[in-house]
């Protein structure tokens, strides 16, 4: 997979990129990941990428050119990719859920859009853009964090990328339902005692004491999972 991302802020990414699963993904070969400044793509001799808003009102709009031209350029560079997906991330978006995460883990490649400031002019959206994405229902500064969130939930569902390959049947929002409670050693601290069953080695019991547990929980903190 390879995923492009466009920002303002470019070097927000290197803290999150080069450290953890999405650093050893991309060591491994199963992601290639680019980021992109924004600025390098406008034709404004000053390099701003924004203007003030057609109809007035307060704050600047990020310019449609920049965007269409940085698109243009990553999809013109000779990599193997047949077709690539534009994502914005906004807060008109829909938001982002383990589905989403799943359906964009299959993309060979995804060009991200972080927003910024009162938004993106509206031709970006209604021409260019594939999808919307928001990470939930609160203003943040701009895309850049999104993007970093949307990108750590699709490659780790990359094949290969996690080291146990059944780890990801068991979390949280499999089969909608929250993951069940989690125990390690010591079995008995400071008379905090771990459940038996967990502790009797029939394997049988205890994949039917965690499904039951994951119901439990899911009811408890998030009943809205099991109407979906």
């Amino acid at each position: 997979m390879r995923i492009d991302i466009i920002t303002i802020f470019p070097k927000m990414f290197e803290p999150v990129l080069n450290e953890s699963i999405i650093k050893r993904a991309q060591e491994k070969d199963k992601v290639k990941i680019f980021i992109h400044d924004l600025r390098d793509y406008t034709l404004d001799k000053h390099h701003k990428v924004d203007d003030r808003p057609f109809g007035g009102g307060s704050g600047m709009v990020i310019c449609a050119q920049p965007v269409f031209s940085a698109v243009a350029k990553i999809r013109s560079q000779g990599h193997k990719v047949t077709k690539s997906q534009v994502v914005l991330l906004c807060p008109q978006g829909k938001k982002l859920d383990q589905k989403t995460a799943k359906k964009l883990s299959k993309s060979k490649h995804l060009i991200l859009i972080c927003g910024h400031y009162e938004g993106v002019d509206e031709r970006v959206r209604q021409d260019l853009v594939d999808a919307e994405i928001s990470i939930g229902d609160y203003v943040l500064t701009g895309g850049e964090l999104p993007a970093m969130v949307l990108v750590d939930s699709i490659v780790r569902l990359l094949p290969g990328v996690l080291g146990d390959k059944n780890s990801l049947n068991f979390e949280s929002f499999e089969g909608n339902l929250l993951e069940y409670p989690q125990y390690t050693r010591p079995a008995d601290f400071k008379g905090l005692k771990v459940p038996a069953i967990l502790l009797s080695g029939d394997h049988k019991k205890i994949e039917s004491w965690r499904k039951k547990q994951a119901l439990k929980r899911t009811k408890a903190k998030r009943p809205d999972l099991l109407k979906e």
